[in-house]
C-alpha cells in the first residue's frame, strides 16, 4: 500500500518542524563535568542503545544508584551484571563501538542522554572493583563519552512515570545546573530551574 503521504527526505521532515533555537543547539556537551557525574551518580537506571550486525538493540540497566562509574571527564564504566546471556548489546559493541544512554532518575523530569564509544574489557583489577554479593562482572563496558546532552521533561510529565514516587534527594543535580555547565554558562540555573521548567508543563502538546 502506498502512502501519500509518506516522508522520505530530510527537507520534508523538515518542512513540517520549526527550526531549533540556537540554543537548543548549544546545549550539548562533550565531556562528564562534576554536575554531570553526580545525576549519573543519582541513576539507578539506563537504557543503552547498540547497533549491530543483527540490527539495532535498546537494553536496560540498572543496579544501585552510582552502577555506572564515572572514571574520568570522558570515560563511564558499565558492569554488565547477571542476565539472560544473549549479550544482544555486547555483541553489537564488538561489532559496531557506537553506543547511546539514556540516564533516568525516579523523581526527576529530566534526563540525561550519552553518546560516544565502547570497548569491553576482563580486567580483573576493574571485574573486582564492581563485585557485588561475591559476584564478579563477567566484563566490563568501558564507554568513550562523545556527546552529553539534557533532555527537558516534557516526556517525563506526559506519561506520568514517576506520579506518586518519592521525590529526589536533594543532592540530584538539577537540570538547570546541568544546562548551565553544558552551554557554559548561557543559561541561568536558577533561571531555567524556577521559571523555564515550570512552564514546559503547560505546553506539553
Amino acid at each position: 500500500m502506498t502512502d501519500a503521504y509518506a516522508i522520505t527526505t530530510l527537507e520534508q521532515l523538515q518542512q513540517h518542524y520549526a527550526e531549533p533555537r540556537e540554543l537548543v543547539l548549544k546545549k550539548v556537551a562533550d565531556r562528564i563535568d562534576p554536575r554531570t557525574a553526580g545525576f549519573i551518580a543519582a541513576s539507578p537506571f539506563c537504557v543503552l542503545a547498540t547497533f549491530g550486525a543483527r540490527g539495532p538493540h535498546c537494553t536496560p540497566r540498572g543496579d544501585a544508584p552510582g552502577f555506572i562509574d564515572v572514571l574520568d571527564e570522558q570515560t563511564l564504566a558499565l558492569p554488565d551484571r547477571r542476565g539472560n546471556n544473549r549479550i544482544d548489546a555486547l555483541r553489537d559493541v564488538v561489532e559496531n563501538p557506537t553506543v547511546a544512554l539514556l540516564f533516568l532518575v525516579p523523581g526527576v523530569g529530566e534526563t540525561l542522554r550519552v553518546a560516544g564509544k565502547a570497548r569491553l574489557t576482563t580486567d580483573p583489577e576493574l571485574c573486582a572493583r564492581y563485585e557485588v554479593q561475591g559476584q564478579k562482572p563477567a566484563t566490563v563496558m568501558l564507554v568513550t563519552v562523545e556527546e552529553v546532552f539534557m533532555q527537558c521533561a516534557r516526556a517525563i510529565l506526559r506519561s506520568k512515570i514517576w506520579k506518586g514516587a518519592d521525590k529526589p534527594a536533594p543532592e540530584v543535580p538539577t537540570g538547570g545546573q546541568l544546562l548551565e555547565v553544558h552551554t557554559k554558562g548561557l543559561i541561568d540555573a536558577a533561571d531555567y530551574d524556577t521559571v523555564r521548567a515550570p512552564a514546559i508543563g503547560k505546553v506539553l502538546y
